[in-house]
C-alpha cells in the first residue's frame, strides 16, 4: 500500500511513525512534512489546503490511501478532491468537517442528536455577547466559532476578558462551564461502523497547575486508570452513534477520525467539543500504545470496511508525552533557535525546520514533544522527562507536571 500523508506537525510525525511501522505500507510520502517525518517518509512540497494540488500529488505518487492530518485541509475540501480523483481518503468531507469548522454547526448536530453537552449561545454582536455572559456564572467559556489552531477558547473569571475575546473573534459560542476532569476519545469511523481508541487526557494550559493561557496542548498521557470502567461504552452509545446517525441523516456522513472532547461531570460525560481529526498531543500517546497496524485501520475507515477489521490490540503499560514550546508561546513564538538532542527515537517533531547548514531549528510555537512508554504511568512519566533532559532549546518552556495528578491520585470524579 502506498500512502500519502498530508501535514507537517507533531500529530503527522506520530502518524508517520505508526504508518512506517505497518508492514502493509510499502511506500510513505509526506507533504509538506518536517525534518522528523523525513526520517521515515519521502517528503514532497504541497500547499496542504489546496484541494487540486493535493489531489494531483496523490495521483502523481500513485497513492492507494491519502491520510489528511490537520483540520484546515479537511475544512477546505481536500478530502473531497482526492476522493473525486478515485483515491481512498482517511478524513471527512468538507461538509462533515464542519463538526470542527463551526462550533455552532456542531452544537446544532448535538442538539438534533440528543448528545449531552453544555448549554450555549452563538453571538455576533456586543449586545448578544453581554446577554450570553449574563446568563452564565463564571468561569466564562468563550469559543471562536471557526478554526483557531486549538487556541480559540478563553476560560476566565473576568467578564472584561471574556467580552474582549468575543470582540476579537467576531462570531463566538458562549457556553456554560463544564466542571470535572477532561478526557479525549478518538473514534475511527467509516460513516457507519465506529471503533473507539484508548481514552487519553491532555493539558491545555501553558503552565504547571493548569495556570496560564490556553494552548494547543502541552502534554498528554494514557490510559486513564481513574476513568469509569463504562466510559467508552457510554460515550459511544450516548454521543458517537447518535452523532454519526445525525450526520448520515443530513446526507453528510462522517468518515475519518471523530475526536470527542469530554468533561466528566456529576451528570456524566458531556461533550466539550468535536474535532474532525486526531488531536495533538494525545495522538502521540495513543499511537505509542496501539499494537494493531495503523495503516490497515485507517485504510478500513477510508474504504468502508471497518466492520470487517479484527478488534484492536494494545500494548500493556502507559505512555506520556511532554511538549517543548518555544519562547513566548502561546503568544508570537520566537523561531530559528537551534535544537540539540532532537533527533532520537521518542522525540516527535512539530514546529521544526532544517537550516541551510544542516542544523535543526525551531520553526513554530510547539516545537516538539518527547514521548515514552513504561510498565505503568509513573515509569512512563519518568522515562519521558528523562528523554526531555537530553533536549536543549534556548528560551523554551514545558510543563513539569504532566500526568502527576493521576499518579498521585488527585483526580476526582
Amino acid at each position: 500500500m502506498r500512502v500519502l500523508l498530508i501535514g507537517s506537525g507533531g500529530r503527522e510525525h506520530a502518524l508517520a511513525v505508526g504508518l512506517a511501522a505497518d508492514p502493509s505500507v510499502e511506500q510513505l510520502v509526506a507533504a509538506p512534512g518536517n525534518p522528523g517525518i523525513a526520517a521515515v517518509a519521502t517528503l514532497r512540497d504541497v500547499k496542504a489546503t489546496d484541494p487540486a494540488a493535493v489531489a494531483a500529488l496523490a495521483v502523481e505518487v500513485a497513492a492507494d490511501l491519502v491520510v489528511i492530518g490537520p483540520e484546515a485541509p479537511l475544512v477546505a475540501g481536500v478530502a473531497d478532491a482526492v476522493r473525486a480523483a478515485g483515491i481512498a481518503v482517511f478524513g471527512p468531507s468538507a461538509a462533515a468537517a464542519e463538526l470542527e469548522g463551526s462550533k455552532t454547526f456542531a452544537k446544532d448536530v448535538m442538539a438534533a442528536a440528543g448528545v449531552p453537552t453544555a448549554r450555549s449561545f452563538t453571538c455576533t454582536t456586543a449586545e448578544e455577547v453581554s446577554a450570553a455572559l449574563t446568563a452564565f456564572a463564571p468561569p466564562y467559556v468563550v469559543k471562536n466559532d471557526g478554526l483557531a489552531a486549538g487556541k480559540g477558547v478563553v476560560v476566565t473569571d473576568s467578564l472584561p476578558v471574556a467580552a474582549q475575546h468575543a470582540a476579537d473573534c467576531g462570531r463566538v459560542v458562549i457556553e456554560e462551564f463544564l466542571d470535572g476532569p477532561e478526557v479525549s476519545l478518538f473514534v475511527v469511523t467509516d460513516g457507519t461502523a465506529a471503533v473507539p481508541l484508548m481514552p487519553a487526557q491532555d493539558f491545555k494550559r501553558a503552565l504547571d497547575g493548569d495556570e496560564g493561557p490556553n494552548t494547543g496542548g502541552m502534554g498528554a498521557y494514557a490510559p486513564l486508570e481513574w476513568a469509569p470502567a463504562d466510559l467508552v461504552e457510554r460515550v459511544m452509545a450516548e454521543t458517537v452513534e447518535p452523532t454519526l446517525a445525525e450526520m448520515r441523516k443530513r446526507g453528510t456522513p462522517f468518515s475519518g477520525l471523530l475526536y470527542v472532547g469530554l468533561a466528566l461531570t456529576g451528570d456524566g460525560p458531556r461533550v466539550i467539543e468535536f474535532n474532525a481529526r486526531f488531536g495533538d498531543p494525545e495522538t502521540q500517546v495513543v499511537l505509542a500504545l496501539l499494537a494493531s497496524p495503523l495503516g490497515a485501520l485507517l485504510n478500513a475507515s477510508a474504504t468502508g470496511t471497518l466492520a470487517d477489521l479484527p478488534p484492536l490490540r494494545w500494548h500493556d503499560g502507559s505512555a506520556v508525552t511532554v511538549v517543548v514550546a518555544s519562547h513566548n508561546y502561546p503568544g508570537t513564538p520566537r523561531t530559528g533557535d537551534v535544537i540539540e538532542g532532537g533527533e532520537v527515537p521518542g522525540v516527535i517533531h512539530a514546529g521544526t525546520a532544517r537550516r541551510a547548514d544542516g542544523a535543526l531549528v525551531s520553526a513554530g510555537g510547539r516545537v516538539l514533544s518527547v514521548t515514552a512508554t513504561g510498565p505503568d504511568l509513573a515509569a512512563a512519566r519518568t522515562a519521558a522527562y528523562d528523554l526531555l533532559d537530553g533536549v536543549t532549546l534556548e528560551g523554551s518552556h514545558h510543563r513539569t507536571d504532566i500526568a502527576l495528578a493521576a499518579i498521585e491520585g488527585r483526580i476526582k470524579l
